[in-house]
């Protein structure tokens, strides 16, 4: 277990003496180019380097207790929603939100407010230290692996009330599940990652199902085969189980929507989108689960102005600029898209008024034509006007590529005797792509395809002060 005087001496890039800005700066600097090497080893599932690694750490994550939250989509809303209820009720939550959008930090959050940036120097190159101590046999590593680490090693320091972490990919042999928290949820199951967690829904379903362990409580919100499976195993290990039914719905605005959950009534929900309904009751249930567990209790009260309170920047995130507003949402996936789709329909009639334009990037190894299909299920998409750039990593796709998967769904569409007016234009400078949707026609601008392109757009959009890494320079 990590003791009170390890906190402060242990791994410290400075020693004894406090350390400046400056020092600060470059120690964050080397931590994070120290986790992107470790990027090398790219994605390789499994628990036996991350237990070893917690092990040598002192085994940090058996004093914190909390949810494990497993999804194809939703992990990031639930848990938002469910911190937000656990601040109102005066709690100390540990949040893993992933990815991250503007600062690496983001990832490390207590309160909703992330790590500072000289922790969490300290903390990595601790962790780097403990990593050359883990058997070889086991190979080194992986940069999800060493965050998961240093997530637990801080919240065990911090001495956390709880924590909801959320699975990075899959979860029967993601980072995460090397820690049981008490509760575990499968928000939803959807196509996604198949070349890792398999080809079917079953396939995928199987593996986020295997976070719940015998002795948990467990919350769901899949439907369908995936229910059927997660039902069976927490069956199999006879593991009390909770199916949370999306919240029926009074009313949708551009600020939320109204939503009534058992037991409280008539609630506002601060998060944009139909699909929220359905988040908002498993995050609920998460923490009905959490009283159950005798982990946190959460009042009415704080849920209701929790959940009114909410925020998740990126997602379905409306900010204004110059009177434009700009609608930011992630869409990296089919079903995200078309959770996109019906959301700008919802919210078309109080936006900006005018033709709609949709900035758009990808990674390669995404289903875009998958992702347009869904997006072009929304009148308002058909008929935009739609720009094809690329985001600056190598997983990137070509900005003329996304332009020509574009075309062809619109020609889809021909074919099936719809006329979209839309146009589709290539521009590979994200900045310049960003500024032809602003300089042009009114009405609103939608960044959507990938959370690596809103991040890298709202770092230009919105200055957070909380999200300024050290040498950053706040916009005027």
């Amino acid at each position: 277990m990590i003791t009170t005087s390890q906190r402060g001496a242990e791994g410290s890039p400075w020693g004894d003496a406090p350390p400046d800005d400056a020092e600060i700066g470059r120690a964050y600097q080397e931590a994070l180019a120290a986790l992107a090497e470790r990027g090398r080893f790219g994605v390789r599932l499994g628990l036996g380097r991350t237990r070893a690694l917690l092990r040598v750490l002192g085994d940090p994550q058996l004093s914190v207790r909390g949810a494990l939250v497993a999804g194809t989509n939703g992990k990031g809303s639930v848990l938002a929603l469910a911190g937000s209820a656990l601040r109102a009720a005066g709690l100390r939550a540990g949040e893993t939100p992933k990815p991250h959008l503007v600062s690496y930090r983001e990832r490390l959050q207590i309160g909703g407010r992330p790590v500072d940036a000289a922790t969490f120097a300290r903390l990595v190159k601790a962790t780097i230290a403990a990593a050359d101590r883990i058997p070889r046999r086991l190979g080194d590593p992986t940069e999800f692996e060493l965050l998961t680490a240093v997530v637990f090693t801080w919240f065990a320091e911090e001495r956390v009330d709880l924590a909801i972490v959320e699975v990075g990919l899959g979860g029967r042999l993601d980072a995460t599940h090397a820690w049981d928290g008490g509760v575990a949820a499968v928000t939803n199951v959807d196509l996604d990652h198949t070349e890792r967690l398999g080809p079917t829904i079953g396939h995928i379903a199987r593996e986020k199902a295997a976070i719940i362990e015998r002795g948990d409580l467990a919350v769901t919100g899949a439907t369908g085969e995936a229910l059927e499976i997660v039902r069976r195993r927490a069956a199999r290990l006879r593991v009390p189980l909770t199916i949370a039914e999306p919240a029926p719905i009074a009313a949708v605005d551009r600020d939320g929507l109204l939503v009534d959950l058992p037991r409280l009534g008539r609630v506002r929900v601060g998060l944009p989108g139909r699909h929220q309904a359905a988040n908002v009751s498993v995050a609920d249930a998460i923490l009905d689960a959490l009283g159950e567990a005798g982990i946190a209790d959460v009042p009415d009260e704080a849920r209701r102005r929790g959940y009114a309170e909410a925020r998740w920047p990126g997602r379905l995130e409306l900010v204004s600029v110059g009177g434009r507003d700009v609608l930011l949402d992630g869409a990296h996936n089919p079903a995200g898209a078309a959770t996109l789709a019906i959301a700008l329909d919802d919210l078309l009639p109080s936006l900006t008024p005018g033709r709609l334009t949709l900035v758009t990037a990808a990674m390669a190894d995404k289903d875009v034509a998958g992702i347009a299909a869904a997006l072009v299920a929304s009148p308002a998409v058909r008929a935009a006007r739609i720009i094809a750039t690329a985001i600056d990593t190598p997983r990137a796709m070509p900005a003329g590529r996304l332009a020509a998967i574009w075309t062809n769904q619109l020609a889809t569409l021909r074919t099936r005797r719809l006329q979209p007016a839309a146009t589709v234009e290539t521009e590979p400078n994200l900045d310049a792509a960003l500024d032809r949707a602003l300089d042009g026609p009114p009405g609103p601008v939608v960044v959507a395809g990938s959370l690596y392109l809103v991040g890298a757009v709202r770092a230009r959009l919105v200055d957070d002060p909380l999200l300024r890494d050290p040498g950053d320079n706040p916009r005027r």
